[in-house]
């Protein structure tokens, strides 16, 4: 199958994973890439047009993407969250190629204000299908005049996460026992600091922190204030005995990214209980959950002194990830698989993965 496929595609990106699964299950890719790092007054000036609900354009992705359909003639031009993209665009692919199906994928809840813009919103009607992994999408998206709509869970890259070997010495902080990956949020830090006031040895990697570390020091506290991305990432997950998954509450989250890439990895996981993740994985056996911070530091403590039980949920965890086809190969083709219904006349509603 020829697509077009058109987002975020540099390396260490879900968006480059899932055009990476796409190329191994055989199709031909070419990719518009829409990485832009702003800086100076186009930042200044980006932030403030994001504010009133636009966005710029300005590496011509729309033209962009008109002459690669235009070139290409694909059979599926996969947009991965268009906020640039306008109706106009989309119109435009369909005169070009009128058998051609328009795909709009987002990792983020696109309900939110913070992931909207009025050129994605004045979009929604004019895409085929819509894919989400959060599932309250589904049915905000079809009031919007979505189409179709597919919610898939998250997925992993089988590239990336891996169970690697890492040395005490080549952990990114030695001694540390329970880590955290991901962007500062007050619940996340409170909870956190609750652990360290507990004794418990905490990892935490990520953007966002500086300020609040710095009104927070706590020697039982490790901090590496940057993004991880690829090998590293993995390496970070693999560093430590108990990898805590914190959702993020202005996006909703019923699960995330972190939810099938810390099993994946074959490294045990401690996350908030939810329903997605309960489906996703056994409680007690194939990964661990709380729902309070009681509860969470009782958990701690106890794998952080069983170590077998810890290794047993790990590796059940990993094995569930196989098993249940968690990886980017499986999420796309359940995506390719509805467009084959779209186009024998089915009928667009939403399912699960």
């Amino acid at each position: 199958m020829i697509i077009v496929y058109c987002g975020d595609v540099w390396r260490g990106s879900t968006c480059r994973m899932r055009s990476d699964a796409l190329r191994t299950l055989g199709h031909k890719l070419t990719e518009v890439d829409t990485t832009y790092v702003p800086a100076g007054f186009s930042g200044l000036a980006l932030r403030a047009l994001k504010k009133l609900g636009y966005t710029s354009d300005p590496l011509g992705t729309n033209e962009r993407l008109l002459a690669s359909v235009a070139r290409e003639e694909p059979q599926v031009v996969w947009i991965d969250k268009g906020m640039c993209i306008t109706p106009r665009t989309l119109q435009t692919i369909r005169e070009l190629q009128p058998n051609t199906h328009t795909v709009h994928y987002s990792p983020d809840d696109m309900g939110g204000r913070h992931n909207q813009t009025r050129q994605y919103l004045d979009s929604i009607q004019f895409y085929d299908l819509h894919v989400t992994t959060k599932s309250f999408n589904v049915k905000e998206l079809y009031g919007r005049g979505a189409r179709g709509v597919l919610f898939v869970n998250n997925a992993y890259s089988t590239d990336t996460h891996r169970p690697i070997e890492v040395s005490p010495q080549a952990r990114l902080n030695p001694g540390a026992a329970v880590g955290f990956i991901g962007a500062f949020e007050r619940d996340r830090a409170e909870s956190l600091r609750f652990l360290t006031s507990h004794g418990i040895q905490v990892q935490i990697v990520g953007a966002g922190w500086e300020r609040w570390a710095k009104r927070n020091s706590d020697p039982n506290m490790r901090m590496l204030h940057r993004r991880l991305w690829g090998e590293e990432y993995t390496k970070a997950i693999c560093s430590v005995e108990i990898n805590l998954g914190f959702l993020r509450k202005l996006n909703r989250d019923l699960q995330t990214t972190r939810s099938v890439e810390i099993p994946a990895c074959g490294s045990f996981m401690l996350a908030e209980r939810t329903a997605e993740h309960l489906e996703l994985f056994v409680e007690g056996v194939e990964a661990e959950f709380f729902s309070s911070r009681e509860e969470l530091l009782e958990k701690c403590r106890y794998y952080l002194t069983h170590r077998e039980a810890r290794f047993r949920v790990a590796k059940a965890g990993r094995e569930r990830c196989l098993r249940s086809g968690y990886s980017y190969e499986r999420q796309v083709e359940a995506v390719l698989d509805r467009l084959k219904g779209l186009r024998t006349g089915g009928n667009g509603m939403s399912s699960d993965v």
